[in-house]
């Protein structure tokens, strides 16, 4: 099963960076199926997200987007064109990195 782990720092601080994950999630769940949930912390939330074929995990915190996702067999074949897309989406969100 392909892993894919794309890791960006950021400079918006906590309140921001939660924003800019509900927009993620949002995007997750109407333009990709996901089905997520978000577990909130005090220093950093978790968005534990999955559909069929793929599941994963994005950590936010005041400084940081870790983005960890897990391919099925089928969707492993196109792994490098997903994680195009998704750094392409995350960055979009983030700003320039």
């Amino acid at each position: 099963m392909p892993e894919l782990r794309i890791d960006r720092s950021h400079q918006l601080g906590l309140d921001a960076a939660r924003e800019v994950a509900r927009r993620w999630t949002r995007e997750a769940e109407t333009d990709w199926g996901m089905t997520c949930r978000t577990e909130p912390g005090e220093a950093e939330d978790r968005v534990l997200f999955e559909r069929s074929g793929v599941s994963g995990c994005l950590t936010v915190s005041a400084e940081r987007f870790d983005l960890q996702l897990k391919l099925g067999f089928l969707l492993g074949a196109y792994s490098g064109q997903i994680e195009q897309k998704v750094r392409a989406n995350l960055d979009a969100l983030l700003g320039p990195g």
